[in-house]
């Protein structure tokens, strides 16, 4: 698990073809290098990986065809930047959102603009993930954890403060650009909870009543 506040920005420095899959390396930044030991997770641009060989400045890491597939790190290239996440540990920090490094699709920028000091992204996104954004709701976009300032069918808005725009890969981020998208884990959780197979709503106690006695909705009747 993450918490979606980047600790370094890496950089590839080689990617090398294996049988269909990668193995990709990263130069690690400002991570110190007796950080991690082989085995050990690392989040690249949101996506959880392992460390298969380490290096004083380096990590490498194997990248599957089903990561390929559904990610946008098969379009990295040697030189590009990436941000860079260590697995939490029981006292770090949770200051962003929990953040598993399993990504449920890729988002595209579409509109970039000036908002005083910030600035204001627009995402395209899937269509299937729009039930689960929501506005002040959390999302992570290329492993940096951030609040949904406005949504739309098929989109959603970010605004990037100086301090993130510094320290993550998001100061080069244009129109056209492909982002790894996660959504909160707690809306997928709750999604399967409401609508999952016959034997788990029998089995379970929550329901919309449930829900609209705790203030998560209203008007539960109209929802059965």
């Amino acid at each position: 698990m993450f918490t979606g506040i980047i600790q370094s920005v890496g950089k590839i420095l080689s990617i090398e073809p294996k049988a269909g899959d990668q193995r990709i390396t990263i130069g690690i930044g400002k991570l110190p290098g007796d950080a991690m030991a082989l085995g050990d997770s690392i989040a690249v641009n949101g996506v959880c990986l392992t460390a298969v060989a380490l290096g004083r400045s380096h990590v490498a890491a194997d990248v599957s065809r089903e990561t390929l597939s559904r990610t946008m790190l098969g379009e990295l290239r040697t030189g590009d930047a990436v941000n860079l996440e260590l697995a939490l540990t029981p006292t770090t920090r949770l200051g962003g959102h929990l953040v598993s490094g399993h990504v449920d699709g890729v988002g595209c920028v579409s509109e970039r603009r000036e908002d005083g000091r910030s600035v204001r992204f627009r995402i395209v996104h899937p269509p299937v993930l729009a039930k689960y954004i929501a506005e002040k709701g959390s999302i992570c976009i290329d492993g940096v954890s951030l609040t949904v300032n406005g949504v739309g069918p098929d989109w959603f808005d970010v605004n990037i403060v100086p301090h993130t725009l510094a320290e993550t890969t998001f100061a080069t981020f244009s129109p056209g650009r492909k982002v790894n998208l996660e959504v909160d884990v707690l809306a997928r959780y709750l999604e399967r909870l409401l609508s999952g197979t016959a034997e788990s709503v029998q089995d379970s106690t929550l329901s919309w009543e449930t829900l609209g006695r705790a203030g998560f909705i209203e008007n539960a009747d109209e929802h059965r």
